[in-house]
């Protein structure tokens, strides 16, 4: 009795550890599932996108429904906000969009690199007062996505990099507007569910143009259904053991999860620019997110 006393704290830490790899694997996955359905040339970002959210939006209800008692199962669709879902439909569909004109790596980097400046521009902005460590942190990361983004001979292609910014401003309102949720993982179901209408809409549109076949609908589902729906449950089952500092910084491995991918199955070039990119915007979010807190 009392070994596996002394197992459970270590077992329960290795399983954080497993479903927090398991949840940001899921999340590069999205990157390289767009990129590869985007690529092909009857892919459409619009079907894409109303596939994505339809399936998503099933798979969490489906997660919900094993999860919650049964008298709480009619209950858990009217979870959420309409504005919480229109930040999560604008996160979507510039996401797709962008990866018509963007590589995976380039795009991963570009979408939580804005998602975490914008978090810290926000609290800055909200009145939080940084110590010297933050603000060189904050520096090196918006100085290293400056440079990144410039003009030159490999920067990223402009008009996806101003539709991957918006994505990642719109999922940074996303999570500032559900800070604070009691029940995370209701919310982001009633969130998908609430964008089921607008979700048919593209899905019968890409389908009277003719825009998406089986392989776009396949992609598009395990983007939604394993990648969003099964990301999301594994996220915010880990969530309430790691502190937030924590888990702002373990997101940070997403893109060079991305980056990885993108080299070894897409055959994207893993440029000097983005190799240096990625170091600054990432090693400078890390430095301005772990800093101790000035109380």
């Amino acid at each position: 009795m009392n070994a596996s006393h002394h197992r459970k704290p270590g077992a329960s830490a290795l399983k954080i550890i497993a479903l927090t790899a398991i949840a940001m694997l899921a999340f590069a996955a999205n990157s390289l599932l767009a990129r590869v359905a985007l690529l092909m040339p009857s892919a459409d970002a619009i079907g894409f996108t109303g596939v994505r959210l339809a399936t998503g939006a099933i798979a969490l209800a489906a997660i919900l429904a094993i999860q919650v008692s049964r008298s709480d199962v009619k209950n858990f669709a009217i979870n959420g906000s309409w504005s919480n879902a229109s930040a999560l439909f604008g996160y979507a569909i510039t996401f797709s969009f962008a990866y018509v004109l963007l590589g995976a790596a380039m795009g991963a980097l570009i979408l939580f690199g804005s998602v975490q400046l914008s978090m810290l521009f926000w609290a800055i902005y909200k009145g939080e007062r940084l110590i010297a460590l933050e603000w060189f942190g904050l520096g090196i990361a918006l100085m290293a996505f400056l440079y990144l983004v410039s003009p030159g001979l490999t920067a990223p292609h402009p008009a996806g990099t101003a539709l991957m910014v918006v994505s990642g401003i719109s999922w940074a309102i996303y999570t500032l507007l559900g800070r604070g949720s009691r029940a995370p993982l209701a919310d982001t179901a009633g969130n998908f569910i609430r964008c089921l209408p607008i979700a048919a809409v593209l899905v019968v549109a890409a389908l009277a143009q003719g825009a998406l076949d089986w392989r776009t609908t396949i992609l598009a589902t395990a983007s939604g259904a394993l990648a969003s729906g099964g990301g999301y449950a594994l996220w915010y089952t880990v969530l309430p053991a790691i502190s937030r500092t924590r888990a702002a910084i373990v997101q940070l491995t997403v893109p060079p999860i991305a980056a990885l991918g993108a080299v070894i199955i897409l055959g994207e070039p893993f440029t000097l620019r983005l190799l240096l990119a990625t170091v600054g915007v990432l090693g400078g979010v890390a430095l301005a997110v772990a800093a101790p807190q000035k109380h």
